[in-house]
């Protein structure tokens, strides 16, 4: 039994009863976290010359979608877990999303939305780069009351208590363990948002670098809690799962991050500079900017670009989204 001079103590609940509904802290973090990267997208998309309503259609798909991606990447690798209770892997309060299995559903559904509504592919994912940080640092304090996503046994002053029935069998006589999801969220608070905001505040950034620089960043992070993590269900060559695919997610990054520095289209910004979208101005509101270089549908600005705000992008056949 590890003994500490002082931790982070178990949360007392992780719902609240209001008469017959039952609210889950989890699910609560995730929506204000949802809630908060669609604002900063569309906030980010307006001033990079888009329509931001086209963002909201685009962004209620792909978070749909990716969360159907979270939750399958989880229970194919967690799938022993609901072999006596397979109608389990409806419980997403319970936790259990797989976050790059989201990203990579969510990503694929956003693309496609963007190229048949015409949008700016490359602005869209500069837009999202500071939002899904700032949501994923969110949710992830919802692990800390589904006592989840923590490390091995720790004595550090910030280590988490655990309760017994969350501990991993090995570890069952250790109450404090190292708070893994605390450490994401500040990895992406203090490290992957800042560094993405201080490279565009400094103009380092072509058009498309910033989720390529999340890439970057956030991959790395999330190598490092890898390490640390004793909840994996695989491990090859010493690393878990998601530690692989944090290496491809850098290794994609990096490669990203070269070709759009190389293709080096300026990034089109409109209005005046703001925390979450620094830069001067490079286009008026009322003049023509077209929303990027290109100029064809799904990469170029085409009709989610500036000089089209009277005009929202059109819908698909039937007049609602697919």
């Amino acid at each position: 039994m590890i003994s500490t001079l002082g931790s982070i103590p178990s949360p007392p609940q992780n719902t609240i009863e209001i008469g017959p509904l039952t609210i889950h802290f989890y699910g609560v973090l995730i929506a204000i976290g949802v809630i908060v990267a669609l604002l900063v997208a569309k906030h980010r998309y307006a001033r990079f010359g888009g329509v931001p309503e086209l963002v909201e259609r685009v962004s209620i798909w792909a978070v749909a979608i990716g969360f159907l991606g979270a939750r399958t990447g989880y229970v194919i690798t967690h799938s022993g877990a609901f072999v006596d209770r397979p109608w389990a892997v409806l419980f997403i309060w319970e936790g259990g999303l797989a976050l790059y299995g989201g990203l990579t559903a969510g990503t694929l559904a956003a693309i496609f939305l963007l190229r048949r509504w015409r949008g700016d592919i490359f602005a869209y994912g500069d837009a999202v780069a500071v939002g899904i940080p700032l949501a994923q640092a969110i949710g992830r304090l919802g692990n800390y009351f589904n006592q989840e996503l923590f490390g091995g046994p720790s004595t550090l002053p910030w280590a988490v208590e655990i309760k017994p029935g969350s501990r991993p069998f090995e570890y069952a006589d250790f109450a404090t363990f190292h708070p893994t999801f605390l450490y994401e969220a500040l990895w992406n608070l203090l490290l992957t948002v800042p560094i993405i905001l201080l490279l565009e505040r400094r103009g380092k950034l072509f058009k498309g670098a910033s989720i390529a620089v999340y890439l970057v960043v956030y991959g790395t992070g999330r190598f490092l809690m890898e390490l640390l993590r004793t909840d994996t269900t695989f491990r090859f060559v010493g690393l878990s799962r998601n530690g692989w695919v944090s290496i491809l997610a850098v290794a994609l990054g990096l490669v990203a991050l070269y070709w759009f520095q190389r293709r080096g289209e300026t990034r089109t910004l409109v209005g005046p500079p703001s925390f979450l979208a620094p830069g001067e101005a490079t286009a008026d509101i009322a003049s023509p900017s077209g929303g990027g270089g290109a100029g064809e549908a799904g990469v170029g600005g085409g009709q989610g670009s500036v000089d089209e705000r009277s005009d929202p992008p059109p819908r698909p056949s039937g007049g609602t989204p697919p």
